[in-house]
Parts: C-alpha cells; structure tokens; sequence
C-alpha cells in the first residue's frame, strides 16, 4: 500500500518537472504511463494539461489509486534537466527500482540548477547574433549584448517576485526598451531597430508556440489551445513593453 502511494507520488514530482523543463504532453503522459507500468501497475491513466496533472493507477490487490497536481510553473526551458529526467524514466522502465532510490535520484536531479554563466553567455551569443544578422553593425552587436545581460538580471531577479509570467514579459520589455533608447540617445551612431531586434528574440516564446502547434496536431487539444493562448498573451506583452518604451521616449523628444 504505501509503495504504491510514493510512486505516484514520484511520478507527480517528475511530471511536475518535465512540465516545468519544456517537454511537450504527449510525451510526459507516455513518460508516466511506462514508468507506471514498469513498477508493477496493472492499469495507468494518466491526463495532463499545462496546468494539471491526473495519475491513477491500478496494483494486483490494491484497487486504484488516484491523484491530482496543480501546475503553477510549466513552460520554462531547461534542456539539460529534461535530458536527465528522460535519461531516469528510461532506465527505471529498463531496470524498475525502489521508491525510495526513484525518489533519491529524481531529487538530485530536480535541485540541480541550471548554470548562470551558461545562460548569460548563451543570452549575450544570440542577442548578438541576430542584431548582426538582421544588418546591424558590430557597435549595435554589443549594444544588444549589453541589452542581453540586463534581460539576464531581469529573469534572475525579477521573475521570482512578478505575480505571472504576462506582467514579468511586459515589465522586462519595457525596462529593456527604455534602456535601448536611452543607449542610443546617448550614442546617435546605434540603430536601436537592430539592438531592439537581438535583444527581442531572447523574449519571444516561440518554443511555446511551436509545442502548442504540436499539441493540436497531436490531438491534445485542450493542452494546444491553452499554450497558444499564453503564447499569444506574451507576445502581446513582448509587444506592448518595447512599443511603450519607444512612445515614451518619443514623446518627450528624447
């Protein structure tokens, strides 16, 4: 009886998780369902949406046993997370363990962070690359990388305390925008077009969009409409922050 309760309550943490890491749905419901059925279970359903997840599961002797996690966070992009959980489940399917060894791997996993200085420089690397290749010149290159390690900051600093991932898009585009125009306003050379360009493409969702897309294609409707409504929202707020920054500085002349 209680082993059974700790799986499920397992395979809640790392649905949880690879929601949380950018997997799509089709694949964390398979995940669940081969790693359920590995433990010994004789029935597995599993519904997931991108803000809930459903497990039941059926043991010889047991009955079924069913369990509901509310997703608060899902839709963030953590590669290397995600290869190591989906690295966990195939060896669990392969090679089923106890709960508890499940649970004391899944944690070492799950409290790994991903590196800083890597998202920094992979920030600045992308925000370069597309001011230069959308015709700006090196200065506006650099002008972007600057623009990447404030956007850095923003997500390490501000995210936590925004009340949702809208209102944090819209107040990091803003602050973004007003930065750029007001770097180039010092610096009349800059084209802020470019630097607005490479700094933007670190803030578009457009891996949430293209999994929406998937998920429709796939048959999770539900789970399709609802990721391109949020993606939807937050290219608005994308849009709203850079736009309210360029009539502000444009109104008082600036």
């Amino acid at each position: 009886m209680q082993t059974s309760k700790e799986f499920l309550r397992i395979f809640l943490d790392m649905g949880e998780a690879l929601l949380s890491s950018g997997a799509e749905i089709f694949r964390v419901e398979d995940t669940l369902n081969r790693m359920g059925y590995a433990c010994g279970a004789t029935q597995m359903n599993v519904f997931v949406i991108t803000s809930s997840i459903v497990i039941t599961m059926e043991f010889p002797g047991e009955g079924a046993r069913t369990q509901t996690r509310r997703i608060r966070e899902s839709g963030g992009n953590d590669f290397t997370k995600l290869e190591q959980l989906n690295d966990l489940s195939r060896r669990f399917c392969n090679h089923p363990i106890p709960a508890a060894e499940l649970k004391k791997e899944f944690d070492e996993i799950n409290t790994n962070k991903a590196k800083q200085l890597w998202k920094l420089m992979g920030s600045i690397l992308g925000a370069c690359s597309f001011a230069f290749f959308y015709g700006g010149s090196f200065p506006d290159a650099v002008a972007a990388g600057l623009g990447a390690v404030l956007i850095w900051g923003l997500q390490k600093y501000l995210r936590p305390v925004c009340m949702n991932e809208v209102t944090f898009q819209f107040v990091a585009s803003f602050i973004t925008g007003c930065a750029i125009c007001l770097l180039t306003l010092l610096c009349p050379f800059l084209s802020m077009d470019k630097i607005m360009i490479g700094d933007i493409m670190l803030l578009i969702p457009g891996l949430m969009s293209t999994n929406a897309i998937r998920d429709v294609l796939i048959g999770d409707t539900l789970s399709g409409i609802i990721r391109l409504i949020a993606a939807l929202l937050l290219a608005a707020a994308l849009a709203l922050g850079f736009m309210g920054a360029v009539i502000l500085f444009g109104r008082f002349g600036l």
